[in-house]
């Protein structure tokens, strides 16, 4: 219903802990996501809820997936913390239940919805896909969620929608790092409509088949896995069509190393360090890193006629 109202670290220096003590304690502090009707059998050694959830082997790469530790307890996430594993720890304390999105904008059907209503049309899928850090690490996650186009073309936007913006909450006695002035609070970002419109771009409220951990950016979060990890907003309270491309929050910090589209462009460096190659977490050797993170195939048609050093 619709509501009125930076270093790369070696993985055995990652260090490990309980992501939740039991069942029960991870249900009641994902309640407010409305999906028990999707719960299903959960995977064996996690023991956390499990996603209902159908394989996208079309969109998924059959390389080896990270180590499941390794992606809940290695995190960017600045408003729990600046170093990387913080945010397992200090996430904890975040509410995901009531959850609500706010669609706004030049759209035909604005409003504030529950994180239920949000859900409910769409069967989730799961997609394996590489991501790639701009401090030079990577990783290869199996998500699970929808795709942002079913949403976009759900709530209608009109012509005058030329992008789309994400807005993250803002709650800092519970998000301890929007205490500190390292951004500019609330997180934003943003994606041109034909990115945001493109098949491999997701909404997420899982991985590794099960309900999202509040470190990963639980209850809801973007995936756009052939740019740079930032790109992917995090706990998103709003979803904003607009006509001006947005400022996103990197960019407004320091524009002249993160630009909007922030692409996986080895040939483009960071003014500080090389992009040419990428230690995969979980590996000691390095790796050559691909034009737009390996899906250049996919997505190098969006980009025909730019200059990718000008619009990094």
């Amino acid at each position: 219903m619709l509501i009125k109202r930076p270093t790369d670290i070696p993985p055995s220096e990652i260090t490990s802990k309980e992501v939740y003590q039991n069942r029960r304690r991870f249900m009641q502090a994902t309640a407010g996501l409305a999906l028990a009707p999707l719960f299903g059998k959960a995977w064996a050694g996690y023991g956390n809820p499990a996603l209902s959830f159908t394989k996208n082997n079309t969109l998924s790469t059959s390389e080896s997936m990270t180590d499941y530790k390794d992606v809940t307890h290695y995190n960017n996430y600045y408003e729990f913390g600046t170093d990387k594993y913080s945010p397992a720890e200090n996430a904890q304390a975040l509410t995901t239940d009531p959850w609500s999105v706010e669609i706004a904008g030049e759209v035909e059907k604005p409003g504030k919805y529950t994180l239920e209503d949000i859900l409910k049309p769409y069967p989730l899928e799961e997609r394996i896909y590489r991501h790639r850090c701009v401090e030079g690490w990577s990783m290869v996650i199996p998500w699970v969620g929808f795709p942002l186009a079913d949403l976009i073309k759900r709530f209608q936007p009109t012509s005058r929608a030329k992008y789309v913006r994400f807005t993250t909450l803002l709650r800092p006695k519970e998000m301890v790092g929007q205490n500190r002035g390292v951004l500019e609070w609330p997180y934003k970002e943003g994606l041109r409509m034909d990115e945001a419109m493109h098949p491999l771009t997701l909404l997420s409220v899982g991985l590794y088949g099960e309900v999202m951990p509040k470190q990963n950016g639980a209850p809801i979060r973007l995936v756009v896995p052939w740019k740079y990890g930032f790109k992917s907003i995090k706990a998103i309270v709003k979803i904003e069509f607009v006509e001006q491309q947005p400022v996103s929050t990197w960019e407004a910090a320091i524009p002249s190393e993160y630009g909007f589209y922030s692409n996986v462009n080895p040939h483009v460096d960071h003014p500080r360090w090389s992009q040419a190659r990428e230690r995969r977490i979980g590996e000691f050797l390095k790796r050559k890193t691909l034009m737009f993170n390996g899906y250049e195939d996919q997505v190098a048609q969006l980009y025909k006629g730019m200059d990718l050093r000008k619009y990094f």
